[in-house]
């Protein structure tokens, strides 16, 4: 999901920093008023970056990544995961990929846009506590949800960049998410059952959310 230097003008990448940093500051009044989502911020940055760094190939237009998005926000929640992502940009730009920095907003937004519109489209009502558990259909509808946003996102900024990049090319790149939408939810059921047979845990109550799932 990575737009390589040079794919976009520096005034397309300085309007989507003016755009990135509206939504962090937006957003940054919630870890004001409750330090531990900041804790769990960093949490997700750091799964969120191993997640990254664990695996990730070239294809077609961009870079196919496993990312444990759904995984980290079902366990983290929304806002934790907002600022993961953020961080986690930054932290493998600064240890890994300094090139990558040049688009650090740019490759933001192409994953908190998605997450905000599927937050409040589907993900919202997954925390509320109501009799209607978590399944795997509803996780793998959110994952989905998710996915087909970031690669919208990666779609656009290749329709507004300087270098022409075929539909074709757009198109693997898409398709190779099929693969993360299918196992990602596996995962993330897996590590949700765990943190419920440990939600007696102050540590687990205090920093993860544990949601109740069949």
């Amino acid at each position: 999901m990575h737009i390589e230097p040079g794919t976009i003008s520096p005034v397309k990448a300085m309007a989507a920093n003016a755009a990135a940093s509206g939504v962090f500051m937006y957003y940054a009044r919630f870890l004001i008023k409750n330090p531990v989502l900041l804790i769990k911020g960093l949490l997700a940055a750091v799964f969120f970056s191993v997640f990254m760094q664990a695996y990730h190939m070239p294809v077609g237009a961009s870079e196919l990544h496993f990312l444990g998005a759904t995984a980290i926000y079902l366990t983290l929640g929304f806002i934790p995961t907002l600022f993961g992502f953020m961080a986690g940009l930054l932290l493998q730009g600064l240890l890994f990929e300094q090139r990558d920095l040049i688009h650090l907003a740019v490759n933001s937004l192409s994953l908190v846009l998605p997450l905000i519109t599927a937050h409040f489209t589907l993900g919202k009502k997954l925390f509320q506590n109501t009799e209607d558990k978590l399944s795997f259909k509803k996780v793998i509808k959110f994952d989905a949800a998710f996915y087909a946003g970031v690669t919208t996102m990666v779609g656009f900024w290749l329709f507004i960049g300087e270098v022409q990049t075929s539909l074709a090319a757009w198109l693997t790149f898409t398709a190779s998410y099929i693969v993360i939408v299918a196992i990602e939810p596996f995962i993330s059921m897996i590590l949700i059952t765990l943190l419920k047979k440990r939600e007696d845990s102050s540590f687990v109550q205090k920093y993860f959310e544990v949601i109740d799932a069949k």
